[in-house]
């Protein structure tokens, strides 16, 4: 028997890097799995190849949150799992953070992550058979940084709203946990990278070099390093594990 067998998973902005790791792990281990992204053709592809079905969801939309949660309930029959997971990233020094961009990163990381937890918990409520609710911080999220203030912050309320929504929602057998990743390679690195590039002067691929150099276990973390825990606090193994942020970075940052 495997550790998901019977269950469904929505996963969103998973037609690609993290989130397309943990939907492929959750098919292996059993679940029925729905890819939720706002690039509905790339996360059809991505489904079609794994075995799972694609729904189109913007996190900044109250309507298609609950569009996208309604049509996942729709092809899976109900959602056991859900693992906010979109994101984006972006940086810049104090005094130069526009407000536009501040909106962008906080309705799509901390608002996005609070709306669509909140409409699959209100079905997880409804339905009475409780439930697992993953959420994506971050290592920055557990501090500052000079250059990231703003995304910082968004990850920081990431795991405040775990902390919160994890002891409000344990009374309906609903776990909350958060997964706080270290630096994690992927296509999304070229645009972090390109900030620093920015901001600190460096050469191309110069701040994503020095970043996996420093990581103390040696190098930068894959995808595929984080589902491990992505399946434990889905599975029945995490019963007793309630409104906690977990760090799988390497050995980054101690907690």
């Amino acid at each position: 028997m495997k550790r998901l067998d019977g269950r469904t998973a929505l996963i969103t902005g998973a037609a690609r890097g993290i989130g397309l790791a943990f939907a492929k792990a959750y098919v292996a281990e059993g679940a029925q799995v729905a890819i939720a992204d706002i690039d509905i053709e790339r996360a059809r592809t991505a489904a079609a190849e794994i075995g799972a079905v694609a729904v189109e969801m913007d996190v900044t939309r109250q309507d298609s949150i609950d569009a996208g949660v309604a049509e996942a309930i729709a092809r899976l029959g109900h959602i056991d799992i859900l693992v906010n997971n979109a994101a984006i990233f972006t940086a810049a020094p104090i005094v130069e953070i526009e407000r536009a961009d501040y909106d962008r990163c906080f309705a799509i990381n901390v608002a996005g992550t609070l709306f669509t937890m909140q409409a699959v918990a209100r079905h997880m409520v409804e339905r009475g058979k409780g439930g697992r609710i993953i959420n994506m911080a971050s290592q920055a999220g557990r501090r500052g940084e000079p250059l990231v203030a703003v995304y910082c912050a968004t990850k920081a309320a990431v795991i405040s709203l775990t902390q919160s929504a994890g002891l409000n929602l344990v009374r309906h057998g609903i776990n909350v946990n958060a997964i706080a990743p270290g630096v994690v390679d992927g296509e999304h690195w070229d645009g972090v990278d390109a900030f620093f590039a920015k901001y600190e002067g460096k050469a191309p691929g110069q701040k994503k070099k020095e970043v996996g150099e420093a990581v103390p276990f040696g190098r930068m973390g894959r995808a595929e390093d984080l589902t491990g825990m992505a399946v434990f606090l889905a599975s029945d193994e995490a019963a007793y594990i309630v409104a906690q942020c977990y760090n799988v970075d390497g050995g980054q940052w101690m907690s």
